[in-house]
């Protein structure tokens, strides 16, 4: 049966867990510059309706690094740029790749892509959530940090699809999400419902803080949203990690943020290039978790 993961769900608690070990020995090897190509001759298709740095170079550098290719396809390489049905689109690149990443804006564009699809989907991120994002995240805190579950992350910003992933990845790993965020930027309701047990939406964010073991911000403008800056950047100026927000967390607390960062808005220069924070590592992380993850999906 062919899996695909456009969502946490998608995956068992195991199952998750399973590539986040996958993926910190596979990045042990890359980095001993020990050869692993498991992945000989497999091609992944990259559909970008959405531009990305880490998404492309990570996907790409991993299918090498696997023995494998990937291919970039833009709106402007592609059909779908001109109108053609997305069923048709996924239909077609199934007899030629053996996998596809797709990184668009809505999330019904990802899930009917997979409906059509007869190889694996990764949905690379949509409107509504970014989970090849969250197993980056999840290894950087198990790496430096041991088991999430039954600890404490605190989201400060905007509720959108950052957010949405990371409810759902408490309720599956059993951390405890606290979720500070103005009003009218909320994350998704059926989301959050589903995942009461584990996500609590507190709108201070000194008190989403407090005694944190991780805390986690996003940008306030994401892309597609220039036109909102002034509004958004008004909206969200009390939401700014600093330092004192910081002092508020445990003393070992990660910083995490999925980039691109605007240093002085969502986040000040202190905690971006301070100790506790593990930027950098869960930025590279992607190549490691994403490899791990093509793994699970065509082996």
């Amino acid at each position: 049966m062919v899996r695909h993961y456009l969502s946490e769900f998608d995956l068992s608690a195991t199952e998750f867990r399973g590539i986040l070990s996958r993926a910190s020995e596979l990045k042990v090897l890359q980095k001993s510059g020990t050869l692993h190509e498991s992945l000989p001759n497999k091609v992944l298709g990259m559909i970008f309706q959405k531009s990305s740095t880490r998404t492309r170079v990570s996907f790409e550098t991993g299918m090498v690094q696997l023995g494998g290719h990937a291919l970039f396809l833009s709106p402007s390489d592609t059909q779908l740029g001109r109108g053609e049905p997305i069923g048709d689109t996924a239909k077609v690149l199934s007899q030629m790749v053996d996998a596809v990443m797709i990184r668009t804006a809505g999330h019904d564009i990802v899930e009917e892509f997979a409906q059509s699809a007869s190889v694996p989907v990764i949905n690379g991120l949509s409107d509504l959530l970014h989970p090849c994002q969250l197993l980056a995240d999840m290894q950087t805190c198990v790496e430096l940090r041991g088991d999430i579950a039954g600890k404490t992350v605190a989201w400060v910003g905007d509720g959108h699809n950052m957010c949405n992933s990371y409810i759902q990845t408490a309720k599956l790993l059993g951390f405890n999400l606290r979720i500070a965020c103005p009003s009218g930027f909320e994350p998704d309701a059926a989301i959050l419902q589903n995942c009461s047990e584990n996500a609590t939406l507190i709108r201070d964010p000194r008190e989403a803080c407090e005694a944190a073991d991780v805390v986690v911000t996003d940008a306030w403008v994401s892309m597609g949203q220039e036109e909102e800056s002034q509004k958004r950047c008004e909206a969200f100026a009390p939401f700014r990690v600093d330092s004192e927000l910081m002092a508020l967390a445990s003393n070992d607390a990660l910083f995490l943020h999925c980039l691109p960062a605007y240093r002085g808005k969502e986040v000040t220069d202190e905690v971006i290039d301070g100790e506790q924070s593990a930027v950098w590592e869960e930025a590279g992380n992607r190549l490691h978790a994403q490899k791990a993850l093509m793994e699970f999906l065509l082996l």
